[in-house]
């Protein structure tokens, strides 16, 4: 049970991290929160309690792959912010194409050979 919230902690003071830099540096809080960093600490966390090669590299890979998806929302949101649309509208609609791209990846990318 410690372990878990100590993952939690972690995981939030990143996210906390983030938005405190963000207050002033912008650009330099979108460089911070597009590092991988939860995405090592879950791999160093997956292989400590399972240390197997084939398994980190069918996650890694499909970690690649469900990235993908994500990234029109980082376009999506700024044109419709800038086209003066609210915040959480513009972040509704970017989540909501991340989710129908998710899935579209999640159907189709297995009949693509991809391991998902």
């Amino acid at each position: 049970m410690f372990a878990l919230i100590a993952k939690a902690l972690v995981a939030g003071a990143m996210i906390v991290a983030i938005a405190e830099i963000g207050k002033r540096l912008p650009a330099t809080a979108a460089l911070v929160a597009s590092l991988p960093l939860v995405s090592i600490l879950g791999m160093i966390l997956l292989w400590h309690e399972r240390p197997d090669a084939e398994n980190m590299a069918v996650h890694a890979g499909a970690t690649f792959w469900y990235v993908l998806p994500s990234l029109p929302m980082f376009l999506v949101m700024p044109v419709m912010l800038r086209a003066g649309l609210p915040f959480w509208l513009s972040l509704t609609v970017g989540c909501a194409v991340t989710v129908v791209l998710y899935s579209l990846m999640a159907t189709f990318g297995p009949r693509f050979g991809l391991r998902l």
